[in-house]
């Protein structure tokens, strides 16, 4: 339906447009199906904008990772101009339409304040939000448009409220669902930071800025639309994108919205584990992790999404696990600059490693380097990050690998060696004892023998294992007499207070 509900807001009567001339977007830089799907719309008599972090992007000189796009259109008619576009979303309707691998985002324009009472449903206390154990579905989570709320709902957010019903909001002032549809004046208010909020017109290639976005930008602010603590709480996961853009874009939060973050992060709580999921890996896997680990530490936040990675970052800082954690992520972030793959089993390896070590501690020091003391630290502190963060159980099984292999990397054996070498998740075990050993948490010489074995062809593995096991039985146990087999039982203190070689490395 199309609200005539106009906001309570101070809403101007136009936009400040800024024409072509005065404003770095080119449309060379604009994907070609993103102009495809402005173009049909204008041309079919609505209006179409590109919106969102695609425009900040362009503005800052930046490639956007995907273009939405806003207009009076409405989804089912949307649809009718594509046939390559489905309808998504419970909570917010949007239309997909599907070009190969890019989707081009449509959003309709929706209104901006709260209808009268008997249009909106508040959720009371201990209504049952969430039910079953699915993880998200490929098409849940939020994008990068300025318009943060969810676009289609997760399996876990199932909500007892009447269907008929556009716009509901529980008592803690979250929106659990928004189709309430407006003008582009409106829309402009339900965005959430100004450096979201600017609309690029096909019609005549302008900018329109209704928050003064335009000049955020240009000073590197980052600022909510509307009273921060209200914005917040209609939706929490606010927060998470504030210090995602800080470590991005390297945006300093303007203090009023940086204010309630620390008093109101509980509220992330009562968020779906499963769309923290999806916000963790656009923290994490997007090309600015360790900006957003840092960020994250500072403002508290990580202590909510999850609590005992920043339990083991606050009690031992400094210590090789959590020197090795941030290396790890600088190197994945130079990955994904070079479009180069990255795993979310990596990600969550990294940020689970002191806290797997803390448990494997607890158990007595002759079972440290059992494979069955391992996986049973790991399985024990992923149901801790379960309960806030649902982690996909393949990406768990990954964790589980990784780690189950340092053991077996730190003393190859004959044709076991072989084996390992043909592990599904070596190159990811590798990749991890590589990191170890950079922050002496293991071998280099282990490190050394495993790459030549990697490069060796098939004949010469067969003469290192060869090599290996005539070694194995001799005085000499390792590499140049390293002592491959003694590797993880060296006694040094790190930083942490952790032994060298002892759990903390895994």
């Amino acid at each position: 339906m199309t609200s005539d509900h106009a906001s309570i807001e101070a809403v101007p009567c136009l936009a400040n447009i800024i024409p072509r001339d005065s404003h770095p977007i080119s449309r060379s830089k604009i994907s070609p199906d993103a102009l495809r799907v402005l173009y049909r719309l204008r041309e079919a008599g609505f209006e179409a904008y590109l919106v969102g972090g695609c425009v900040r992007d362009l503005t800052l000189g930046l490639e956007p990772k995907d273009f939405d796009v806003a207009t009076n259109a409405l989804p089912e008619q949307v649809r009718r101009l594509f046939r390559n576009c489905r309808l998504v979303g419970r909570r917010f309707r949007l239309a997909h339409v599907f070009f190969g691998r890019e989707i081009i985002e449509v959003a309709t324009f929706r209104a901006s304040g709260a209808p009268p009472q008997d249009e909106e449903v508040v959720l009371e206390e201990g209504t049952d939000e969430l039910a079953g154990d699915e993880a998200v579905s490929d098409d849940a989570g939020i994008d990068d448009a300025g318009n943060d709320e969810v676009a289609v709902e997760d399996s876990r957010d199932v909500h007892d409220f009447d269907e008929s019903v556009d716009r509901v909001v529980d008592q803690s002032g979250r929106i659990l669902r928004d189709n309430i549809y407006g003008t582009i004046d409106d829309d402009v208010w339900r965005r959430d930071f100004t450096c979201n909020a600017l609309y690029y017109n096909i019609a005549d290639f302008s900018v329109w800025d209704y928050a003064n976005g335009f000049e955020d930008i240009k000073a590197k602010r980052l600022r909510l639309i509307g009273d921060p603590e209200t914005r917040y709480r209609e939706d929490p996961v606010r927060m998470l994108r504030a210090a995602r853009f800080e470590g991005k874009l390297d945006f300093s939060i303007e203090p009023a919205t940086a204010e309630p973050i620390l008093r109101l992060r509980e509220l992330l709580a009562g968020v779906p584990p499963a769309r923290l999921f999806d916000e963790t890996l656009k923290l994490f896997l997007t090309g600015h992790g360790a900006a957003s680990y840092r960020v994250l530490l500072d403002r508290g936040l990580l202590d909510v999404l999850l609590p005992n990675v920043a339990a083991f970052a606050r009690r031992h800082p400094g210590s090789a696990p959590q020197r090795m954690l941030v290396q790890g992520l600088i190197n994945m972030d130079e990955r994904v600059r070079a479009d180069r793959p990255v795993t979310p089993s990596f990600l969550f390896a990294l940020l689970m490693y002191g806290p797997i070590g803390l448990e494997i501690e607890k158990r007595p020091r002759s079972e440290w380097h059992e494979i069955s003391t391992i996986l049973e630290a790991v399985d024990s502190v992923v149901r801790e990050i379960y309960g806030r963060v649902a982690i996909h159980r393949r990406f768990i099984l990954g964790v589980r690998d990784m780690f189950a292999l340092q053991p077996r990397l730190e003393a190859p054996r004959g044709r076991r060696a072989l084996r390992t070498l043909e592990h599904p998740r070596f190159r990811a075990a590798f990749d991890l004892l590589q990191l170890r050993a950079q922050f002496g948490m293991a071998d280099q010489a282990l490190v050394e023998w495993w790459a030549r074995m990697q490069a060796a062809n098939p004949q010469q593995r067969v003469t290192m294992r060869e090599a290996l096991s005539r070694e194995s039985t001799g005085a000499n146990s390792g590499p140049g007499g390293g002592g491959l087999r003694r590797v993880g039982r060296r006694r040094g203190r790190d930083r942490g207070g952790r032994g060298r070689g002892g759990p903390a490395s895994g």
